[in-house]
């Protein structure tokens, strides 16, 4: 009887065919892997120094390298402008003095955790700066996180904080909604009942007015030509804060920033000026005291 090649061979070629299966299995992986690398390299991460003697070790930025999606409602409407807004191509929340010598501006996102550090760490220098009539401060909203990562929380709460500005509210609201910030990847700010719920935390913003605002989406366009701003400005990432037009975070030329920096270069730039006086009537008390956590 002749040698079993026939059954020899079969078993060579099923432990090729598992070899070839197991090759494609692994080339389907790489691939896959290779696809996951490809998305994640749409979100740039960038990481800055340490950051003055509170220690905010690093902060995290992320960029808008893909402006096609900038986390807008889906819903077409008139642009609706909160009360007391900065408009034209930059549109902005003022708080402070109008006519203080030096501005800051302030790109920011409400689910962006570099943000919530940001204005964890230097919260009460800048309030202590506005209320003294030194600095103004414009806030310019992003939703930059609802396009990098999915959900409406950036829209929704930036429209909530919108709806704050018109109780003559935002600088208290802003405050609270980073205290209570969610972790990036929850998008409890998309729950208009979340946004509510932390306006109990500001004394007479929860009132009806407020909440069909909120729940109506009144500034959501306002809000998106806000981002549209920030898209079409070539800021890196959020936070991007700059001082009379100059880049002050995470450094300002060979400075860190830290609070006592802030402090020395407004001073510096408010040399021979005098502090500005012209307060909106709502502003100074919502600029002092700090709103709870919890």
């Amino acid at each position: 009887m002749a040698p079993p090649r026939f059954v020899a061979v079969g078993v060579s070629e099923k432990n090729r065919d598992g070899r070839n299966q197991s090759a494609r299995e692994r080339l389907q992986q790489q691939r896959e892997r290779e696809k996951a690398r490809e998305k994640q390299r749409r979100v740039l991460i960038v990481t800055a120094g340490v950051v003055g003697v509170l220690g905010l070790a690093a902060v995290v930025g992320v960029i808008a390298a893909n402006a096609g999606k900038d986390g807008g409602s889906d819903k077409a409407g008139p642009v609706v402008a909160p009360a007391g807004s900065i408009e034209g191509d930059k549109p902005a929340i003022p708080v402070g003095a109008s006519d203080a010598p030096s501005t800051l501006q302030v790109w920011e996102d409400f689910r962006c955790p570099a943000c919530a550090q940001f204005e964890n760490v230097f919260r009460d220098t800048v309030h202590e700066l506005e209320s003294s009539g030194a600095l103004k401060v414009e806030y310019h909203l992003a939703t930059l996180i609802d396009g990098n990562m999915g959900g409406s929380g950036s829209l929704r709460a930036a429209n909530a904080a919108a709806c704050a500005q018109d109780a003559g509210k935002f600088p208290a609201y802003h405050d609270t909604l980073y205290i209570n910030q969610p972790q990036e990847t929850d998008d409890a700010f998309g729950e208009n009942a979340k946004l509510i719920e932390l306006a109990g935390k500001v004394p007479g913003l929860d009132t009806p007015s407020f909440r069909s605002c909120v729940e109506g989406g009144t500034h959501d366009s306002w809000v998106e030509k806000a981002n549209q701003a920030f898209q079409n400005g070539g800021f890196r990432g959020t936070p991007s804060v700059l001082l009379n037009g100059e880049s002050v975070f995470p450094a300002k030329g060979a400075e860190q920033i830290s609070p006592a920096n802030l402090k020395k270069w407004v001073a510096e730039a408010n040399k021979g000026k005098k502090p500005g006086t012209a307060f909106p009537s709502a502003a100074p008390s919502a600029a002092t005291g700090t709103p709870s956590a919890g």
